[in-house]
């Protein structure tokens, strides 16, 4: 079975709630030449960014990754007294109630009513946030797991792309073969031509001179060698679509090797049909570079 071929892009989003808390992760992931996480997290959850680094460190080896953590408490607020507010507005009161002769005593409805007596509670917020830790962890992690079958989606899509442009190559590269067969017979009738230049310039001319000018104009000519290694490198490619795993900088360095022998087969080519093919070549080569820079 082909391993799965994973990109560098994708998104994920998991949200949930517990203990009075809602949260909610985003992750998006980009191309990069290595792993860079980078975490945005609220005040006083700062100390799940180590194992949260360390998960998502065994499940990427490349990308710009950033996770976004959000949070936020329920609407509704509890209210709680304040104990010394309210100890200082009962003894008021007490004293109040025994210099007024008659009067009613103090009604708790009526001192909990008074500014400053209640407040927003706040007690066991920190409890609250730990209680949350475990479901924000899980919530990372599922978010995480969406994020590499995300990655490995748009690989396939890769892949499939990649596939295509490696079979344009192929086609060009037969075409090149054919338009490259009569270029040593072109070259042969250069040769003579120079060694003909050559000899009304210089009758005198050695022969080891004349050996040389033949071996460099022919080795010139001779295309033969890019288009085999183009061969070799176009199999060695397909058999790293089909490793998939970790291959995007084996691939990015073979795709460099490629624009190599087209390159040269440009520079030796002698007809114009050699050398539009070997544009061809080129472009497409430029297309393969641009998709794999996206392989994890």
């Amino acid at each position: 079975m082909t391993a799965a071929l994973a990109s560098m892009t994708g998104f994920a989003h998991a949200e949930g709630s517990t203990d009075g808390l809602a949260w909610a992760w985003e992750l998006r992931s980009v191309n990069g030449r290595g792993l860079d996480l980078r975490f945005r997290l609220p005040t006083g959850w700062d100390a799940l960014e180590p194992a949260l680094r360390e998960a998502a460190g065994r499940l990427l080896k490349r990308g710009n990754v950033t996770a976004n953590l959000a949070t936020a408490r329920d609407a509704e607020k509890k209210l709680a007294p304040d104990p010394a507010a309210l100890e200082q507005v009962l003894a008021l009161a007490l004293a109040l109630h025994a210099r007024i002769p008659g009067s009613q005593p103090p009604q708790a409805e009526a001192l909990l009513g008074l500014p400053g007596v209640l407040r927003p509670a706040t007690e066991a917020q920190q409890e609250r946030t730990e209680a949350a830790t475990a479901s924000v962890r899980t919530g990372f992690v599922a978010a995480m797991a969406a994020l590499v079958e995300a990655r490995q989606a748009e690989g396939e899509r890769l892949r499939v792309t990649l596939d295509g442009l490696f079979d344009e190559i192929v086609a060009l590269r037969l075409q090149a073969v054919t338009e490259a067969s009569d270029q040593p017979a072109a070259h042969r009738a250069r040769v003579m031509e120079n060694l003909q230049s050559l000899l009304r310039e210089s009758p005198s001319l050695p022969e080891e001179r004349i050996a040389q000018e033949v071996a460099l104009l022919a080795a010139r000519s001779d295309v033969r060698e890019e288009l085999d290694r183009l061969a070799s490198h176009i199999e060695a490619a397909r058999a790293l679509l089909t490793e998939a795993v970790g291959v995007g900088r084996r691939l990015d360095f073979l795709v460099q090797e490629f624009m190599r022998e087209a390159n040269t087969l440009c520079s030796k080519s002698s007809s114009r049909a050699l050398t539009a093919t070997g544009l061809k070549l080129k472009a497409a080569i430029e297309q393969v570079r641009e998709q794999v820079q996206n392989i994890e």
